[in-house]
């Protein structure tokens, strides 16, 4: 295995172990705070951070920014200003279960896309192994019990994270599509500057219809750890791994998020590991390597 391979596949497992965090805590804030607003918060607090950083490598890079700036808007408002806000819209409007079905689409979503867009080969094996992956994260979804699935009810969240996932597909087709001229720095200081635009005024609107809210120490090391651990960070991390091994190959690493996420809930939450766990960890971790082989 090369090592631009071998880099892009650890670049992906820690962006997706710092996401599950950010799940932990979106689940925890839920009934704390507004979605939107919690989606503007973490991205003001990302950008806030890393505009300082990123000025000097967009003044360098203006001139390609402004030649990909319609790809650059499309990758802000979908990556940035929509797919975080739909996840945490969604986790108000439907249950665990629903979301982990739907969510495990997006790697679907992102495998057929690269297929069309960047021609990525989709090979028996790869289409076997994203099977597994998905047994193995409804299983831990739905705790082994298939009767959650057989009566699951739909509603209007399932809507959201279904095309949640499909903006990420979009999201990282974009990324892989980046030109070579354009820093990481300066791609992702565009991006979160441009995505967050939206969400303050969204956020001031939904304020006259949501409960009132106050930076409590809980909410303020939540905005911290997601606005700088989940998306300046993770977001780095992820687009490096995009660059690397093609967005497909990244996506799959996906579903080890139900995996880190259930282990943090044990050392965090004390939530337990049953055997449904064990059997979907085996699984997604059987899924991913088979699909990420390349024979």
């Amino acid at each position: 295995m090369s090592r631009i391979k071998t880099l892009g596949f650890l670049y992906a497992l820690i962006a997706v172990s710092i996401w599950s965090g950010n799940f932990i805590i979106a689940s925890g804030m839920v009934n704390t705070l507004p979605p939107i607003t919690l989606a503007a918060l973490r991205w003001c607090t990302a950008t806030i951070v890393l505009i300082p950083f990123a000025v000097k490598a967009i003044r360098r890079d203006q001139k390609a920014l402004l030649a990909y700036k319609w790809s650059t808007l499309t990758a802000a408002i979908t990556g940035v200003t929509l797919f975080n806000t739909l996840v945490y819209i969604s986790a108000r409007t439907t249950d665990t279960a629903n979301m982990a079905l739907f969510a495990s689409t997006t790697p679907i979503f992102v495998v057929i896309l690269s297929r069309i867009f960047l021609g990525e080969a989709i090979s028996y094996l790869r289409a076997f192994g994203l099977a597994i992956a998905v047994a193995g994260m409804l299983i831990i979804a739905t705790h082994g019990n298939i009767d959650t699935l057989l009566h699951m009810t739909f509603r209007v969240g399932d809507i959201w994270m279904l095309l949640a996932g499909l903006l990420w597909a979009i999201y990282s087709i974009l990324v892989k599509r980046k030109p070579s001229d354009i820093s990481q720095y300066s791609f992702l200081g565009a991006l979160f500057f441009i995505g967050a635009i939206p969400l303050i005024p969204a956020a001031f609107v939904e304020q006259c219809y949501s409960p009132n809210w106050a930076m409590t120490p809980s909410i303020l090391g939540a905005t911290v750890y997601i606005g700088i651990g989940a998306s300046l960070v993770a977001f780095f991390l992820w687009n490096q791994a995009v660059t690397h091994i093609g967005p497909g190959t990244s996506s799959l690493f996906q579903y080890f998020m139900p995996i880190f996420s259930s282990i943090g809930a044990f050392f965090l939450l004390d939530q337990p590991i049953t055997h449904s766990h064990v059997v979907g960890f085996v699984l997604i971790f059987t899924g991913v390597i088979l699909a990420t082989r390349s024979k």
